[in-house]
């Protein structure tokens, strides 16, 4: 049990251990490890400095522990006076602050006005100097050595030919070319060549050891100062998510409009596409496993190959979408995305996890596909219609009639039409009663008070949008970072969620002011097919609600066609 009181809050909805000073990082040890959020992370792929974190990999196994946390908590209250100075996150320490006295011997070499910062200390790295062995000279000039280690092969291959040949066992091929060097003069000139370099290794190896020895004095100083700057931040992402759950600005959008917005070091980035700037970005380190543990994440996901066209340098993201409407997020859409250091490269969608992103998209969805799958049968049937019609024409155009025989129209079929015009009569009939028994439903419904109809219509779009609303709300309210996190190589303790309120903090969309615009190409009044289609369109839709509210009321239309 820690005798040390720790201070805890409700962070992203899970109940987690807050770091608030320096007392809290000296009682690591104390911390049961099962109330860390974070038991393991990669030491590359983070916004934060690779360097920082592989001093705290004791192991190099290129992550780090929680072990590996709490030693390195240990080793800074060995060399500090008090870990209060690490919460600020400077790359900077007054020398009362240093309690180790190896350390603070180089530090009072290097300070200026009792200061001492990591650019001090990486200069005075770069300025040390050593007595270095000299590099034996080459016993030929550079460009001879290149020719010599380029065409060694196929001199070899010539000799051993040659040999074979002049016992017998093989030929020359007519074009070979012929060596200006006898086979003697080759080997020896390899052998130079060897010695050399070994020796010119060796000496380089020697110069590069004394060069580090001669540094190394500065390297204890240049842990210290890369620690007390990043430490805290890896604390904050570790032990609890208090970056990525504190409250932000707007989005980043790689331009340093929100450079005091806390932002997680898993947080690669801004992904703009489709009017919505996605602050909940990261990189993909395996893709195999994304499309394993992504889906349970229960978010919109949008993954992107991203390239860097001044360097050509590529990366995949994935982005999660938790504002707004699909609309029009496929798979091929170009993007823009930032990187924490501003830079923009091109995003192209290569994959799409589809969840739901809000309520009212849930509302409308619905329709969509309602309106998707009724386009998709309309597109279909033209399709075959248009198939068949261009067959039958080919097919009559391919066979003509005999010579001296012309084309004999198609006799009129009058008993055809009159069974079409007993259909539409029917069909008008069948129509007409099933409006009259509506009208009269209705009326009965009127009769309540005003207020009925609305109800109905509005218990209506509940019955066709509640499903979707309410397996949307159940899947909303389990949005988890977790699985992504873990994909990318982390070891997650507790359940990152992403409620409604949080999300709507990471995707900002494009917000315009009240005005008032004319579109000058619009037109002044509708044409007579446009008149007829909205007529049309609406009879439809009237058709359909008045099927949905007679089968809700218990009504029968039944239409007899003898």
């Amino acid at each position: 049990m820690s005798k040390h009181s720790w201070t805890y809050a409700n962070i992203g909805g899970n109940v987690r251990v807050v770091i608030k000073n320096g007392k809290d990082i000296q009682h690591l040890a104390e911390l049961d490890e099962k109330l860390w959020t974070v038991l393991s992370c990669p030491t590359s792929g983070l916004e934060i400095a690779e360097e920082s974190l592989n001093h705290i990999d004791g192991d190099k196994d290129k992550k780090i522990h929680v072990k590996e946390v709490v030693e390195t908590s240990q080793w800074l209250s060995s060399v500090l006076k008090n870990l209060d100075v690490l919460m600020p996150g400077n790359a900077s320490l007054q020398l009362n602050d240093i309690k180790d006295e190896s350390i603070l011997a180089i530090a009072n070499t290097i300070a200026v006005d009792d200061e001492v910062t990591l650019d001090a200390v990486r200069a005075a790295i770069a300025a040390v100097s050593v007595d270095t062995n000299p590099i034996p000279e080459a016993p030929y000039a550079a460009e001879v050595i290149a020719a010599y280690k380029e065409c060694k092969d196929a001199y070899a291959q010539y000799y051993a030919t040659a040999r074979l040949q002049a016992l017998g066992l093989a030929t020359l091929p007519a074009d070979a070319a012929v060596p200006g060097l006898t086979e003697e003069v080759f080997a020896e000139m390899g052998t130079k060549i060897a010695a050399y370099e070994a020796e010119k290794a060796a000496i380089e190896s020697a110069n590069a050891a004394a060069l580090a020895a001669a540094q190394s004095q500065y390297r204890p100083l240049e842990k210290l100062l890369l620690l007390t700057r990043d430490f805290c931040t890896l604390l904050r992402n570790f032990v609890s998510f208090q970056d990525f759950y504190a409250k932000r600005g707007k989005a980043l959008l790689g331009r340093g409009d929100a450079k005091d917005t806390p932002w997680a070091i898993f947080q690669a980035g801004t992904l703009v596409i489709d009017q919505r700037a996605c602050n909940l970005c990261l990189k993909v380190s395996d893709m195999a496993k994304h499309n394993t543990q992504a889906p349970d994440s229960g978010m919109f996901l949008i993954y992107c190959n991203c390239k860097h066209q001044a360097t050509g340098q590529t990366m995949q993201i994935v982005a999660a979408m938790t504002v707004g409407d699909i609309r029009n997020l496929k798979v091929g859409k170009n993007a823009l995305f930032y990187d924490r250091q501003g830079r923009d490269w091109e995003a192209e969608v290569v994959k799409i996890i589809d969840n739901p992103i809000s309520i009212g998209q849930a509302f409308w969805s619905p329709y969509r596909k309602l309106g998707e799958w009724v386009s998709g049968l309309i597109t279909k049937s033209a399709a075959e219609k248009e198939k068949k019609s261009f067959a039958d024409m080919t097919a009559k155009l391919q066979t003509p009639p005999a010579a001296g025989q012309a084309a004999q129209p198609a006799p009129f079929d009058i008993a055809k039409f009159a069974g079409i015009f007993a259909a539409i009569g029917m069909a008008i009939g069948a129509l007409g009663t099933f409006l009259t028994g509506l009208l009269d439903e209705v009326g009965k419904i009127a009769e309540n008070g005003w207020w009925a109809i609305p109800a109905l219509i509005i218990c209506i779009l509940l019955a066709i949008s509640g499903p979707s609303m309410v397996l949307a709300w159940m899947k909303l309210r389990k949005r988890n970072l977790a699985p992504l996190l873990n994909a990318n190589g982390w070891a997650v303790n507790a359940d990152a969620i992403v409620s409604v309120l949080f999300g709507n903090t990471l995707t900002d969309q494009a917000q315009y002011p009240l005005v008032k615009v004319k579109d000058p190409f619009a037109k002044k009044g509708l044409s007579k097919s446009g008149k007829w289609s909205i007529a049309i369109a609406a009879i439809v839709v009237a058709i359909a609600i008045a099927v949905l509210v007679c089968y809700l009321l218990g009504v029968r239309v039944c239409c007899c066609i003898c």
